[in-house]
């Protein structure tokens, strides 16, 4: 407390110094916001240019009827701005809802069918067995291999003259020969088993990763208690891979309502208009290939809109407890 005499009057208080940390604190926090700008700008910049820039810009061209070739002078041609009638246009097109549909039933299927298998396999590949590397190995490969070529080959097994059918007759099974990817009947359910084929190794692989974070101390001491394998992995394991499951579907369900290039690559256009279209791939028919590049942007639009929304709402009710779990803030 420093003490100033007033020649007027009686000594006055001008307060308590202050403290010489603080100012040494102020400048290290202003290092540190500087350090945090300098490494996030490459990133945002980044960011804003590939990733918002482009949603912008479709979100401008979806209000126009552009020619295949369009220019920037387009843009400024009142005659081709069209306001919302390309959105209109698409939620009254039929092929475009029978592609939300398709991608929605791909999307639950693969909830329904390829975590729960992912999971007992991972249960099961988790257990001391001779050849575990291997089997691990030899589940993880389709995932790595390209979608082109993984879908240019299952279009060549799937012909009807390809490998699939001559191995049902081989085994005397001739009757069950189908035209696999051609047969609007079934050629939706052809690409989720491709699909599964595809994806199911990087699901597996994700538990496996999950169980290791699993502490061994619950499940030995529950099997000393009396407790079976099934009761173990249902009361412990499972619950405990709670948040790589959630992880995993939140990843399942992205992929299953952007799905594009296995459709495109294994799919012959006139089935794909039929039965198997997907969003991205009629954007990019429609966008591309019939020269529509407004009513393109709006399907993309559209995509956007559903991917985003479908994530909120799973972060909210799904991930909101594994969030809150992940975030830190810094102590005063």
């Amino acid at each position: 407390m420093t003490t100033v005499l007033n020649p007027a009057g009686p000594a006055t208080s001008a307060g308590p110094a202050p403290a010489p940390g603080r100012s040494h604190r102020r400048a290290g926090s202003v290092r540190q916001r500087i350090e945090i700008a300098v490494l996030m700008t490459p990133a945002l910049v980044l960011f804003l240019g590939f990733v918002i820039l482009p949603v912008v810009l479709a979100a401008v061209y979806s209000l126009y009827n552009l020619p295949p070739a369009f220019r920037w002078e387009h843009l400024a041609d009142p005659e081709r701005f069209v306001g919302l009638a390309n959105y209109e246009r698409a939620f009254g097109t039929p092929e475009f809802v029978r592609a939300i549909g398709n991608n929605f039933f791909i999307l639950i299927a693969s909830l329904l069918v390829q975590g729960p298998l992912a999971i007992g396999i991972a249960l099961l590949l988790n257990r001391p067995m001779r050849g575990r590397s291997v089997l691990r190995l030899l589940i993880f490969v389709p995932y790595v291999l390209a979608e082109v070529i993984a879908g240019l080959s299952w279009k060549l097994l799937l012909q009807p003259q390809g490998g699939v059918n001559a191995a049902l007759e081989a085994i005397g099974l001739g009757e069950w020969r189908q035209n696999w990817l051609a047969d609007p009947d079934i050629a939706l359910w052809t690409l989720f088993f491709i699909l599964t084929w595809k994806y199911l190794g990087f699901a597996i692989i994700l538990m496996l990763a999950g169980l290791q974070g699993v502490p061994e101390e619950l499940a030995e001491a529950a099997a000393i208690d009396g407790a079976s394998w099934w009761q173990i992995q249902r009361h412990i394991t499972i619950p405990l891979l709670g948040p790589t499951i959630r992880i995993w579907a939140f990843l399942s369900m992205i992929g299953a309502l952007q799905l594009f290039d296995m459709v495109w690559v294994t799919v012959a256009p006139t089935v794909r208009s039929m039965s198997t279209e997907t969003m991205a791939t009629y954007m990019v028919q429609q966008g591309q290939f019939a020269g529509q590049p407004g009513y393109g942007s709006a399907i993309a639009v559209i995509l956007f809109f559903i991917s985003l929304i479908v994530a909120l709402v799973y972060q909210r009710f799904a991930l909101r407890r594994d969030l809150a779990g992940a975030i830190t803030r810094g102590v005063r």
